[in-house]
């Protein structure tokens, strides 16, 4: 009897140093696990959080005809041509490229998200010297193929030769005294290719005109 006795406290102990043991092992791996785990950000889905250029806006405003009949008031070496949606650059419209900082800038930050929410369709009612093609959403295709492929499809393509980019406007966001506005320009030259983003434009004498400042930079 006191044989058995020792043997089932032997066991017994065993038994605890196995379980401590097994222990020990689960919690280094939990903590190596914890510590390998990178706590990341989460990434914020501007489509889905600030949604614009979504259909149905109707007839650009008035207004906007205003500020970019002036701001191509200056002969260009090429043809201009611009989408009769308008649209602006969604990605640009976050920390990155529109950082407003003085009140005014958020005003007019704030004005021009509302305005792009919905896509508009502009009119031949721009009054620039040197004349311009607006292109509806059937044309604005073909003429985006002739340009990403260089004018291979010559018979398709013919009327659309002098063409370099096809510009996409967006509805300026103006402050409250609407002498400063934001707008959108994007330059398309096809497929891939293309430049553009958000600059600040300013009104002096009567005649809007783009502005240089170290959150806006413009490149019409």
């Amino acid at each position: 009897m006191i044989l058995n006795m020792r043997f089932s406290w032997r066991l017994g102990f065993r038994m605890l140093l196995v379980v401590v043991a097994v222990a020990l092992v689960w919690v280094r791996i939990a903590s190596l696990r914890h510590a390998r785990t990178p706590v990341t950000k989460p990434i914020t889905d501007l489509g889905a959080t600030m949604p614009l250029n979504q259909p149905g806006g109707g007839v650009a405003p008035a207004e906007a005809y205003e500020v970019y009949s002036a701001l191509y008031q200056a002969p260009m070496h090429e043809p201009l041509a611009f989408s009769e949606d308008s649209a602006t650059d969604i990605p640009q419209v976050n920390g990155s490229c529109l950082r407003p900082a003085a009140p005014q800038e958020h005003e007019m930050t704030d004005a021009f998200v509302a305005a792009n929410q919905q896509s508009h369709r502009w009119e031949q009612n721009l009054s620039i010297a040197q004349g311009y093609r607006l292109l509806p959403h059937s044309e604005l295709v073909q003429v985006l193929t002739c340009l990403a492929t260089h004018g291979r499809d010559v018979a398709r393509c013919e009327s659309y030769k002098q063409l370099r980019y096809v510009r996409f406007l967006g509805v300026p966001g103006f402050d409250h005294a609407h002498t400063r506005a934001l707008v959108s320009v994007i330059k398309n030259c096809g497929g891939m290719c293309g430049s553009g983003g958000i600059f600040a434009v300013e009104k002096a004498g009567g005649i809007m005109a783009a502005i240089s400042h170290d959150r806006f930079h413009p490149r019409l």
